[in-house]
């Protein structure tokens, strides 16, 4: 495809940069990588020096501050060096750890591990999924305990990519028990920590990459330690989502480009029956549709980094870029492999790596499955993601809050207009209590219970329920009619929700609330 659109001609000769050191560095070294199933500490160093750790971020830290596109090419070079397991090692430090750094670290921790990073003395892992909660980020276990002016972390986290070399952990922990998601924290473990152990698990690909299960038994950290503040890292990690999904996309899309020139080269060399295999109607036009698929998953995944680049916060079209491309070199792999015949199956040819490396795909980073829910809750119930931001309102000249021509709702009438929205069939088998604790001259108590297909509102806070949701009536109602960002205004302290899981599932049981223009 014609990618001038998106890459200037200093990409290019970045591009041209980045290949010839991966040709000198990297490449002559996989298969010895992949045999040993580990990647020397040097290479972090290397990669360092030549800046490819600080593409995108701020001068200030040792970074170049480059706009994402080079960020894409340098993605797209390290894939096609054929071992999705170096790719992922290089990459999770880069695209992972550091942005919890840089986002959410203080300026000390910036100086201490940011700076270091992106030179490459340092790398880091992301530890945030545990043995019994993958997808489920909010019912992690792993718990930190305040003990004065440190931490005491117990717990496990498992298939962490970086677990068992990396200098220094960035951990998601529960450092309130009583709450679910509105309890996550993010902390950075030193590597070096009295209690903490890593076991490197054997996997089916990614081999040159360590993948640990790691234990902390009464760890202490410092609790200048912590990221941001507590009980916002699940909100945090919401926000690292989109990036990850779509380099994710990107390095799905240009394993297929690599797997398909493998593949083209073989069959021309290899020949059957008196001619070259490239001649065989069925193989060419085998060739024909994975070309056309690559090229249109290569299309979308390009507008969607454009949208990245430019700021737009897309949710949406991160999970389906990753959700096509993951998939797609699944095929890919499968279809290019049986070119080869019997030699595809034997190691010494790239694609037997490749078609084990690429099942990762549709699996992490949140499966398949989870990006088809995600998809559909913001295709089929309205569901929108925004990205938080210190103050979403427009404001006027004056200073004030500029007022539109929408006519004012009140937090009292979201909240009776329920019944009305209730998605009934949907709500069949449902069944749940929940409680409005609304300040404000529009507020109140509220009850709302689900009953199989039946919604009822009353005022005051009646029986048990599974959550209680405790706001003002202004911000309640700019939460429904997305005017505010509901993330922002939890992790402002403005929004509080007892179980936000329970309340995720109770808001899919509604029709968006929509408000009619005056005339």
């Amino acid at each position: 495809m014609n990618t001038k659109y998106y890459f200037t001609e200093e990409h290019e000769l970045f591009r041209q940069s980045v290949q010839a050191f991966l040709a000198k560095e990297v490449k002559p070294f996989i298969e010895e990588w992949e045999e040993k199933r580990t990647i020397p500490r040097h290479i972090w160093k290397t990669f360092g020096q030549m800046d490819y750790f600080g593409l995108m971020y701020p001068e200030k830290y040792g970074g170049l501050d480059l706009d994402f596109f080079y960020t894409v090419l340098l993605i797209e070079e390290v894939t096609k060096c054929d071992s999705a397991g170096f790719g992922a090692a290089v990459l999770a430090h880069m695209t992972l750890a550091c942005p919890h750094l840089l986002a959410e670290g203080s300026e000390a921790i910036k100086q201490k591990y940011l700076v270091p990073s992106i030179k490459g003395a340092i790398f880091g892992c992301l530890a945030i999924s545990e043995p019994g909660a993958g997808s489920d980020v909010a019912n992690i276990q792993t718990k930190a305990v305040r003990d004065g002016d440190e931490y005491i972390i117990n717990g496990s986290k498992t298939f962490i990519t970086n677990g068992v070399y990396s200098d220094y952990l960035i951990v998601a922990l529960k450092t309130d028990t009583s709450k679910a998601a509105s309890g996550i924290s993010m902390m950075l473990v030193d590597r070096n920590s009295e209690g903490l152990s890593a076991t490197k698990l054997k996997k089916l690909g990614w081999r040159a990459s360590d993948t640990a299960e790691i234990a902390f038994d009464n760890v202490r950290v410092p609790t200048s330690n912590l990221l941001g503040e507590e009980g916002k890292g699940f909100y945090y990690i919401m926000q690292r989502f989109e990036l990850e999904r779509l380099i994710l996309a990107i390095s799905a899309v240009a394993a297929c480009e690599s797997a398909l020139n493998h593949t083209l080269k073989y069959m021309n060399e290899r020949k059957a029956f008196g001619r070259s295999i490239n001649k065989f109607q069925v193989l060419r036009h085998r060739i024909a549709n994975l070309t056309t698929e690559v090229e249109a998953a290569k299309a979308f995944v390009y507008h969607v980094c454009r949208m990245f680049n430019d700021g737009h916060y897309a949710v949406k079209e991160s999970a389906m870029a990753k959700l096509l491309a993951t998939e797609l070199s699944d095929k890919v792999m499968y279809e290019c492999l049986q070119c080869f015949g019997g030699y595809g199956f034997m190691e010494d040819y790239p694609l037997a790596r490749m078609f084990r490396d690429s099942r990762l795909g549709p699996i992490g980073g949140g499966t398949s499955e989870i990006m088809r829910e995600i998809i559909a809750k913001m295709v089929i119930d309205d569901v929108q993601y925004q990205m938080a931001t210190q103050h979403q309102s427009k404001i006027n000249e004056e200073g004030s809050e500029a007022v539109n021509s929408e006519k004012t709702i009140t937090a009292k009438q979201i909240i009776y207009s329920l019944s009305e929205r209730l998605k009934n069939e949907k709500a069949l088998s449902y069944q749940a209590t929940i409680h409005f604790d609304i300040e404000g001259n529009n507020g109140g108590q509220f009850t709302v219970n689900i009953d199989h297909g039946t919604c009822q509102v009353q005022e005051g806070l009646l029986g048990n329920a599974i959550c209680l949701i405790e706001t003002k009536d202004d911000i309640y109602a700019n939460v429904e009619l997305g005017k505010t960002n509901p993330q922002q205004a939890i992790m402002q302290g403005d929004l509080k929700i007892s179980n936000l899981a329970a309340m995720m599932e109770f808001s899919g049981m509604f029709y968006r609330f929509k408000l009619e223009k005056t005339s």
